[in-house]
């Protein structure tokens, strides 16, 4: 199929390892396209609950996917969030265009976007990480059990839900915790004087224009590959809101690259993440 050419794609919260992430659609999505440079922004692989028994091989060709853009020259920075915060001690690795970072700037023309994944304004996160842990688990269990529920609804030929976004709806707190989260980081980069702030985490796809006293920014989130399968695309001078149709894929077939299928073979992710655990501890 002829690939979407993309100045910019940024991604996040994809949870590898994991039964709620939506593998084989990101998958078809990093294959349709041509990107010059990709911001992958924490959260990738979720080594917080990664698991020798579960591995599909659908996870391990994203990861080949995101070598063949490697191996083609393309930028791919991968910044740390706090699934993966074990990687936070590799901050400044390169490898060719392949590089790990806990935040990055990048230059957009005469304007600078600022990009990190925004744990740091998780206030559960600071103080109380085993909370924070103990609700990834329920997270997850809560996908899990939604994925079931929504193939029964499929069968039925009644609409699919979502569980945790109907949860997030009918807390306050939850609503609050997001117009604060996306409040501070606007405040912080009008003060750092950028012109866009782009964050993961929540799990919130959105691009806003956020003013206060000081100035104005736009904030961007590029949401996740659980719920609502969305990325950020920057090209030609203007930010979008991806969100994956699987209309758009139905009759298309993407072959696998053979020469990219041997050099991935070779890498075990199972032993380098259970070496990463070793090292933190």
């Amino acid at each position: 199929m002829k690939k979407r050419a993309v100045d910019l794609v940024v991604i996040s919260d994809v949870h590898l390892g994991t039964y709620g992430c939506h593998s084989k659609e990101l998958l078809n999505y990093l294959k349709s396209i041509q990107p010059k440079t990709l911001v992958l922004n924490g959260d990738i692989i979720d080594i917080w609950q990664f698991k020798k028994s579960y591995w599909p091989e659908s996870h391990m060709k994203v990861i080949r996917q995101i070598l063949k853009f490697v191996s083609n020259g393309v930028p791919v920075h991968y910044l740390t969030g706090n699934h993966d915060e074990m990687l936070r001690k590799f901050d400044d690795f390169h490898l060719g265009s392949f590089n790990i970072k806990n935040k990055l700037v990048l230059e957009l023309g005469e304007e600078r976007a600022w990009i990190f994944h925004g744990d740091v304004f998780d206030v559960t996160m600071q103080y109380s990480k085993w909370l924070a842990k103990l609700g990834a688990i329920g997270y997850d269990t809560l996908i899990l059990l939604n994925s079931f529920v929504n193939w029964v609804l499929t069968l039925l030929k009644r609409e699919k839900m979502s569980f945790s976004k109907k949860v997030k709806a009918s807390f306050k707190n939850a609503v609050k915790f997001i117009n604060s989260f996306e409040q501070t980081a606007a405040e912080l980069a009008i003060d750092k004087g950028y012109q866009f702030v782009i964050c993961g985490h929540i799990h919130q796809p959105e691009i806003r224009t956020i003013t206060t006293e000081k100035g104005v920014v736009t904030y961007l989130n590029s949401g996740d590959w659980v719920e609502n399968l969305s990325a950020l695309e920057y090209h030609d001078g203007e930010w979008s809101i991806y969100k994956y149709d699987p209309k758009n894929f139905a009759d298309k077939h993407l072959e696998e690259d053979l020469e990219l299928e041997n050099l991935a073979s070779k890498l075990d992710v199972k032993i380098l993440l259970d070496q990463m655990r070793f090292e933190a501890v």
